[in-house]
């Protein structure tokens, strides 16, 4: 049995078709912004910034403090310089660690990373983060500390390789306490301030007059790339990057996992992620 159809029926939807067509403005939001959105939050430019301002406040003291004394100590002793590079770690692991966790070194964010306290794929922006805050202050320094040609640029002063290993020990001495304070929900969570920066404190003063004690390869980079020196500058990327590592899994292999126990003091909870996930705190997150 044959079925008429009304010809004014294709026309009306032929003339609605051409009125509103589909196009990808009007289309919904596509499954890639929701994932950008999973993996980069609304709060995550938040972070972003607070890496570039405290890694560029701890390239200024740190590098600012080591240049003065290369070029005369009687105006800041070396001790000063290495003390005054722990006090900064110290300041503003309180100032932003509640904000994006105060890591103010790729090796330490990649070591966060492996260890799966810490999205994997927010490393290269937390690492172009950090960069940039060193590089601005390098170049800062630069402006400000002229005619001094090296601004707390860091070389080896033996061999490459006994600057390598050193970097390795010192920055596995630091990843190493960083872990313990930072992700063990039985260690007490207000003092990572004090741990962290006394322990990069205690390890530039050994590490100083062999390796320079970088501990972290934007500290290194930024016054390289202000200064045009970059003798060395692969022991500083390899060597801590190896360190923090050795230091994060040393510590994970070592923990007491069972969380049955818990003291009362304000510890860190520590959270298990996918690549997919964003933690609601980062391991830094003391405060």
């Amino acid at each position: 049995m044959a079925t008429n159809v009304d010809p004014n029926l294709n026309n009306i939807e032929l003339l609605s078709s051409i009125e509103n067509p589909v196009s990808d403005h009007n289309k919904p939001p596509s499954v890639f912004w929701k994932s950008f959105e999973q993996l980069y939050p609304p709060g995550f430019l938040r972070k972003v910034v607070a890496e570039i301002i405290a890694t560029y406040l701890l390239v200024f003291v740190t590098c600012g403090s080591a240049g003065l004394s290369a070029s005369d100590e009687h105006k800041v002793a070396k001790l000063g310089a290495s003390v005054a590079g722990g006090l900064i770690v110290t300041v503003m692991i309180y100032a932003v660690g509640h904000i994006s966790g105060a890591h103010m070194n790729p090796a330490v964010t990649l070591a966060f990373a492996a260890i799966r306290r810490f999205p994997l794929k927010q490393v290269p922006i937390y690492a172009a983060a950090q960069l940039t805050g060193a590089i601005s202050a390098a170049f800062t320094l630069r402006l400000l500390l002229h005619p001094i040609k090296h601004i707390g640029t860091t070389s080896p002063a033996g061999t490459e390789l006994q600057a390598l290993i050193m970097e390795i020990v010192v920055t596995f001495s630091m990843m190493f306490v960083t872990s313990a304070v930072a992700t063990d929900s039985k260690a007490v969570g207000e003092l990572a301030g004090v741990a962290v920066g006394s322990a990069v404190c205690i390890t530039s003063i050994l590490a100083g007059p062999v390796s320079g004690g970088s501990m972290n390869p934007a500290r290194t980079i930024g016054p390289a790339i202000a200064s045009s020196y970059y003798k060395g500058i692969w022991v500083y990327v390899v060597g801590p990057v190896t360190g923090t590592l050795m230091g994060a899994w040393s510590y994970r292999f070592i923990q007491d996992h069972d969380m049955s126990q818990r003291s009362l003091s304000f510890k860190l909870h520590p959270i298990e992620i996918n690549d997919s996930q964003v933690p609601d705190k980062d391991p830094l997150d003391v405060l």
